[in-house]
């Protein structure tokens, strides 16, 4: 069977996040959005764990449901380098021992979502593989409390220790994290890192496993490729829209050249802020392969539906206007996993012929992209050209990009569609 997950998020108990993420909202955001694993996020926290207990039930060892949505046992922790790795627990008693295990490295392992530990990435992923414990860096190319932002390796991180798979990150993609060698014998996962349960974060990216059944085991089995249980497909925001694409002022948001924060030494001449370093500049230092891995699948680019409808009639993404659509998709086509990817845009028309034309544009790769940096999120345009079109005219479209338009070589999703 195929099902679509999203294994990294985070509670109420992490700071600067929603206090409607509870198990209940998750729940109820993840059918709309089409996901049937949810990665609980946080349960090294016992408050978390508690309200985990009491709003879903055990149906195998390391697996949780509530309204058909499966729950599994993951958690992000904070090295003593403030690098950042995801977890994935086998069983609610290796949390326990987990947590029982790092109480004398963390001074808030009882308090906070995501505890900080005075170990190493070393120790953190040697404690992890005796337990049986699967881990890798999260986020791995952010220029905050990521691995490459440390480190310039995984051995340099990791020494000889086990890790089983890489977290892209919202900026960076597949075909990004394989321009580095030692990555191609590693699973990607694309996790939304949500802080809210409102489906333009939850699964803004996700996972689509071929799996015999939705459990912690079979998930298992796919992210360390065996039995033919296997990832076949990343999906998740085009990179240019993560916050920290390309290099940029933290403060005005300004973008520079790699030689030019290093002229400046990453001051912003304009406000005094702080240049951060990009992933794709990042990435293209760390890079030493042209190759890719042949057992890597398609990452398909996507945008939610929510940020699309708002881009479509200018209202922001949290507005009633908005809701009100994205609803009414929902409402017709089941999930926004459909929208996005399935349905014809013909049958999405009756709905919103704008709309439609905008998902068109998304799934032809005819959308304008102004790139993200230094915290900020990259923006969505829809050309002119597909504003004026009629749904019959758009395949015969010849559309004209900017010049600071440009387009990361990568499957696109109606190759995807074809294969």
């Amino acid at each position: 069977m195929i099902a679509d997950g999203d294994l990294h998020i985070h509670s109420r108990y992490s700071k600067a996040v929603s206090t409607a993420m509870t198990i209940p909202n998750l729940t109820h955001h993840a059918s709309f959005k089409g996901l049937m694993i949810v990665g609980t996020g946080d349960i090294l926290n016992p408050q978390w764990e508690r309200e985990l207990i009491e709003n879903a039930k055990r149906v195998e060892e390391g697996t949780y449901e509530r309204n058909g949505v499966r729950f599994l046992l993951t958690a992000e922790v904070e090295d003593s380098r403030r690098v950042h790795h995801v977890l994935i627990f086998p069983s609610i008693e290796t949390v326990h021992e987990m947590r029982e295990r790092l109480r004398p490295y963390s001074n808030n392992i009882d308090t906070e979502g995501r505890p900080h530990l005075n170990l190493s990435a070393a120790e953190t992923a040697e404690l992890a593989n005796d337990l049986d414990v699967l881990i890798g860096p999260a986020h791995a190319f952010t220029p905050w409390t990521s691995l490459y932002k440390e480190y310039k390796s995984l051995k340099d991180a990791y020494k000889n220790t086990k890790i089983h798979f890489l977290e892209l990150g919202l900026s960076a993609d597949s075909e990004m994290a394989d321009m580095i060698k030692a990555h191609h014998r590693l699973t990607y996962l694309s996790n939304s890192d949500a802080h809210s349960p409102m489906a333009h974060r939850l699964g803004r990216e996700f996972n689509r496993f071929k799996v015999e059944e939705v459990t912690f085991d079979e998930v298992r089995k796919a992210i360390l490729k065996r039995g033919g249980r296997k990832i076949v497909l990343n999906a998740g925001l085009d990179p240019r829209l993560g916050k920290y694409h390309l290099t940029a002022c933290s403060r005005c948001y300004t973008k520079y050249s790699l030689e030019e924060a290093r002229a400046l030494r990453w001051k912003c001449p304009k406000c005094g802020g702080r240049i951060k370093k990009g992933v794709h500049d990042r990435i293209l230092e760390l890079k030493d392969t042209d190759e890719r891995p042949k057992d890597r699948p398609p990452y398909l680019r996507l945008a939610p539906l929510a940020e699309i409808i708002a881009m479509v009639i200018g209202k922001g993404v949290e507005t009633k206007a908005v809701r009100l659509i994205w609803e009414h998709f929902l409402k017709e086509f089941g999930s926004e996993i459909r929208v996005l990817v399935d349905v014809p845009v013909e049958s999405l028309a009756r709905v919103h012929e704008e709309v439609a034309k905008a998902v068109w544009a998304y799934r032809r790769g005819k959308l304008i992209v102004i790139p993200g940096g230094g915290g900020k999120y990259g923006e969505i345009k829809l050309p002119e050209e597909v504003r004026a079109a009629r749904i019959d005219e758009l395949e015969s479209l010849e559309v004209k990009f900017p010049e600071n338009n440009y387009m990361p070589k990568q499957m696109s999703l109606m190759e995807f569609l074809r294969r």
